[in-house]
Parts: structure tokens; sequence; C-alpha cells
């Protein structure tokens, strides 16, 4: 993917492309919450959580403590197409969970970039990648 991507951006009833550019993603980086949509893996539903990331390589990464065990990991491996919320503008992405043992230097890098945003970065990593093409909710 390259330096942009598109987002779908909500305000009031309109529905509006927005290009999102290198840029934007280090105006998130700063941001402590994103809002996580996955598709429940039993009722179907979009399940939606706040939970802490970092911005690498214009991915985004959320560590989950409970590690497999957290119902929104779970919910990822059953069905990787998730959306990231952030205020009113959502980004339709695909997620996938990190593989310590094939991507250890990831793993570690955006464990050391965790660390240093919220002193915390032990759990297991999750990338998001944007898709380009955005859907209508």
């Amino acid at each position: 993917m390259n330096s942009a991507m598109l987002a779908v951006c909500q305000q009031g009833d309109i529905l509006s492309n927005a290009i999102m550019s290198s840029a934007t993603f280090e105006s998130l980086a700063d941001k402590q919450v994103l809002h996580l949509t996955t598709i429940g893996r039993v009722t179907g539903r979009p399940r939606e959580i706040e939970i802490w990331f970092i911005v690498y390589h214009e991915k985004f990464y959320l560590f989950s403590e409970r590690r497999e065990a957290a119902g929104w990991v779970k919910n990822i491996r059953r069905n990787p197409n998730v959306s990231v919320r952030f205020g009113k503008c959502i980004v339709k992405a695909v997620a996938r969970v990190l593989d310590y043992r094939k991507e250890r230097q990831l793993w570690d890098k955006v464990q050391v970039i965790a660390e240093r945003k919220y002193g915390w970065g032990d759990g297991l990593p999750v990338e998001i990648t944007p898709v380009e093409t955005p859907r209508a909710e």
C-alpha cells in the first residue's frame, strides 16, 4: 500500500470519502485510543472496543493483554474484516495476529514503540491494515 488510503468519514448523515496521508497517520499516532469494531464470532453482530494502539509503517498495532483469550482476538481469528474509528472517522481494515516465530523483528519493534508510548507493550500484537476501498455502513 502506498502513502495514501481511503477512509469513510461520517458527518451527520453525510458519508464522504477522505484520503488519509502519512501526515494523517502521524497525527493519529498521538491519540491515546481508537475504537475497534470486529464481527462477533457467535452472534455475527458488530462488537466495538476502545483500545490503546500505535502506528508503524502506516498500519495500526493493538495489543491484547489477554492474548488469544480476548474476545476481540477470537473475533479477528474468525473474521479479519474490521473497522477502526477515531471520532466520526471510520477506516475499514483487515486485521491479523502477529506470529512471534515468523515475525520476531516486527513484534519486537512494535512492542518497543508501545512501551515508549504507554509504558506497556507486553500483549499479543495485532496488525490492522487499512483497505483502499471504503464501504458505507
